[in-house]
């Protein structure tokens, strides 16, 4: 009799082409999604060596970090922006890969459209130059960041070389109180294991709480594995995970689609299975939760107070000092109350139409509170349209929200949607480094809900009062 396996150690296991003693393992890869950002080195070093993409039916680009959200029909403004998505033009055109550029109707986050396209399916290892790649684990699958170097790797041999990471799973069990989504559960064990409290492992998300969710909200929280430090985070396929798939562009369809069933059915944890280390959280004890801090570990429940000095570990005081000077705060101050000037509400961990419509149907007859500039980001072009053809344009509009064009956006200063210098921003990002969404901008992470509550209040608020 075998013995029982992981989900992670069937994937990976299945993937390696050849395992070094003592070494990293060669892993193939499925599906390698590539961006502006971090392809340019890696195209010049195949250039270099005079070599070509080993399989460029594996390879996705699109355009998403240094797009504008506003015009996109007009050549881009800033400079580097716009060198960048040139550079990325012209990379795909000579070594023969497709591009999902500006116009095109797939464009999108390159971690939003993978999924909505179904180039994203369960069993598959998949990698991309972002760390935020972990994302697609929801389906049941590898996916983890990497490097420059790792991505021409890829572009080179279909393979990459990985240690194998050590194996964790956390289990929520329970029935969530009313106002807390994924968000909340993915900044809450955040919270609870520390920014660096998974490095060295690969995380499974299990229990019923988890299964409850929809696949989108499930995207959410594998999203944010990588600010706890994990290498990456998958959730067992199940009925949610196959509904969701059936019929999409890339996926398989009529007897292909059955037949593949018949594997990803296979893909879950035995009984049995061995984590190196479990973790187990009751889902009565999340409520909607809010970051203070400079990194996604510095969070409180939103109608807590912000750690008093003697709740601090010696060790960490320099660190939390420096961080609540950055963010204007006191320690043992709550943030209810707190006034807020911008609402950013968009990135790869919550631009999908389930977002959208979760900030419409809070905010319909709502305005938004004079002062608070609001941004919708949707993460693709397909999200957009959608939203478009349910009305939600609209309500934003009665609202005073503004409704931009798909792309990364505020998440990071890497365009021209940044966060003036001192301002306050609630967003559902998933960082808030000094400087993230611009120099000196000042960054709560929250919810979807949770940032329509301040949208519409002008302040932090405990959306639990007002659902």
């Amino acid at each position: 009799m075998s013995q029982p396996t992981t989900l992670f150690d069937k994937i990976w296991d299945a993937h390696v082409v050849k395992a070094m003693e003592g070494g990293p393992d060669a892993v193939f890869i499925d599906r390698h999604f590539i961006h502006e950002v971090t392809s340019p080195q890696a195209f010049d070093g195949l250039r270099k060596r005079g070599i070509s993409v080993f399989n460029t039916q594996r390879t996705t680009a699109t355009a998403d970090h240094n797009v504008p959200t506003v015009n996109q029909h007009l050549p881009i403004q800033e400079a580097l922006s716009r060198h960048q998505v040139e550079t990325l033009r012209k990379n795909c055109a000579e070594f023969g890969i497709e591009l999902y550029d500006l116009g095109h109707p797939f464009q999108g986050i390159v971690h939003i459209i993978g999924p909505e396209l179904g180039l994203t399916l369960p069993g598959m290892t998949i990698v991309c130059g972002d760390s935020h790649t972990s994302t697609h684990g929801a389906l049941g699958n590898i996916a983890f960041g990497i490097g420059t170097s790792e991505v021409e790797q890829v572009l080179a041999t279909q393979c990459i070389l990985q240690y194998k990471p050590k194996r964790m799973r956390i289990n929520i069990n329970g029935q969530l109180q009313k106002g807390v989504t994924s968000k909340d559960i993915i900044l809450y064990i955040i919270s609870k294991i520390s920014a660096s409290g998974a490095t060295g492992y690969f995380v499974e998300y299990a229990g019923d709480t988890i299964r409850s969710l929809s696949m989108e909200a499930r995207m959410t929280i594998c999203n944010m594995s990588i600010e706890m430090g994990a290498r990456g985070g998958l959730i067992a396929p199940d009925e949610v995970t196959f509904d969701y798939i059936r019929g999409r562009r890339f996926a398989p369809q009529g007897e292909a689609f059955e037949k593949a069933l018949e594997h990803w059915r296979t893909l879950k944890t035995d009984e049995g299975a061995q984590f190196d280390l479990e973790l187990d959280f009751p889902a009565e004890d999340i409520a909607p939760m809010i970051t203070y801090g400079t990194n996604p570990g510095m969070g409180i429940k939103v109608s807590d107070h912000v750690p008093n000095l003697n709740e601090i570990p010696e060790s960490e005081l320099a660190s939390y000092t420096k961080s609540l000077a950055y963010m204007g705060l006191e320690p043992g101050t709550g943030l209810l109350n707190k006034p807020v000037d911008y609402v950013f509400i968009g990135s790869c961990t919550n631009a999908r139409i389930e977002d959208l419509r979760t900030v419409a149907e809070f905010v319909r007859g709502k305005k938004k509170a004079e002062g608070v500039e609001v941004w919708i980001v949707p993460g693709s072009v397909q999200v957009s349209n959608q939203a478009k053809a349910e009305g939600l344009d609209q309500v934003f509009r009665e609202a005073g929200f503004e409704l931009r064009e798909p792309g990364c956006s505020a998440c990071l200063g890497m365009n021209e949607d940044k966060v003036p210098a001192g301002k306050y921003c609630i967003s559902t990002s998933n960082r808030n480094f000094e400087g993230r969404q611009g120099p000196g901008a000042r960054t709560f992470l929250a919810s979807p809900i949770t940032a329509a509550a301040a949208a519409v209040t002008g302040k932090v608020t405990d959306v639990r009062q007002l659902v």
